[in-house]
C-alpha cells in the first residue's frame, strides 16, 4: 500500500485534466466530490491519502471533509482490493437463500477474510448490503456487476475463473467484465469501449407485469382518480 500523501507530478497533471472535466459538470464544485473519489480510486484501486489530498485541493475542501465522505460510502475502499472485487449479499433474503453459505465457502476457498484480497491480488472478498436484486437471490457482484442465482459451487467456479483470467460474463448488464480500477473510472463518468448495458430486468422481475397483462390489469388513470379521503380534524378519522 502506498504511504505517500501526494501523487507524482506526472500522475497529478493527468488527473487534473480529468478532474477539470468532472468539476465542469456541476454548478458548485464541491458537488463533484463523489465522482472525483471514483477518479482517484481508479488510479490506485483504492482511495489513498494522496487521493484524499488531491480531491481536497481540487475542490477547496479540507482533507477531513473529503475523508468523511470517503469513509461513509462503502464503494470507496481505503485499502487496495483485488482486480476483481467480489461482493456476496448477506442481507435477509440472500442469506436465507444461501448467501451466508456462499460467503463462508468463498472465505475458505480463497483463504481470505472479509475485505481481504488473495496473495496474487486478483480477487478480494466482501459481504455487502442489499443490491436491490432480491428476485435473483442469492446474488454475487463482481466490480458491481450482477451474478444471479448463485450457489457455493458456482461461486467457487466464478472466482477460480477470475483468478485464471478466463472469460467471465455478468448475468445481466454489459457483455464483459472490467477490472475494479476500470469500474471506478466508469463511475467517475468516463465511458469505456464495452457494449452498451444489456437488460437489467428479466425472469422473476417481470412476473408481476406478465400477470397483470394476462388478467387485464392496468394502473388507474391519473386524470380520473377518486377524491382523497378527508381527515376529521381533532379525531384523526376520515369522512
Amino acid at each position: 500500500m502506498s504511504t505517500t500523501t501526494t501523487f507524482s507530478d506526472e500522475v497529478k497533471a493527468r488527473l487534473e485534466v480529468d478532474a477539470k472535466e468532472i468539476i465542469g459538470r456541476y454548478p458548485q464544485s464541491r458537488s463533484a466530490l463523489l465522482p472525483l473519489l471514483h477518479l482517484v480510486q481508479a488510479e490506485e484501486g483504492y482511495v489513498s491519502a494522496a487521493g484524499i489530498a488531491f480531491c481536497a485541493e481540487q475542490l477547496g475542501l479540507t482533507k477531513a471533509e473529503v475523508t468523511a465522505v470517503a469513509t461513509f460510502y462503502t464503494m470507496y475502499k481505503r485499502r487496495p482490493v483485488g482486480d476483481y472485487h467480489v461482493g456476496v449479499c448477506t442481507n435477509t433474503l440472500c442469506a436465507v437463500m444461501g448467501g451466508d453459505e456462499i460467503f463462508e465457502t468463498l472465505k475458505e476457498h480463497l483463504e481470505v477474510g472479509n475485505n481481504e484480497a488473495t496473495e496474487d491480488g486478483r480477487v478480494s472478498l466482501e459481504h455487502v448490503e442489499c443490491n436491490a436484486a432480491c428476485d435473483f437471490a442469492p446474488v454475487v457482484m463482481v466490480n458491481w456487476e450482477f451474478f444471479d442465482n448463485q450457489t457455493p459451487e458456482s461461486a467457487k467456479e466464478l472466482v477460480d475463473d477470475l483468478r485464471l483470467g478466463n472469460d467471465v460474463r455478468p448475468t445481466r448488464g454489459p457483455d464483459s467484465l472490467c477490472t475494479f480500477k476500470q469500474a471506478s473510472r466508469l463511475l467517475a463518468g468516463f465511458a469505456d469501449d464495452r457494449a452498451t448495458e444489456g437488460p437489467q430486468a428479466a425472469g422473476p422481475s417481470l412476473v408481476g407485469l406478465e400477470l397483470a397483462r394476462e388478467r387485464g390489469w392496468a394502473a388507474p388513470d391519473p386524470d380520473d382518480l377518486p377524491p382523497a379521503p378527508v381527515l376529521d380534524e381533532g379525531e384523526g378519522e376520515t369522512k
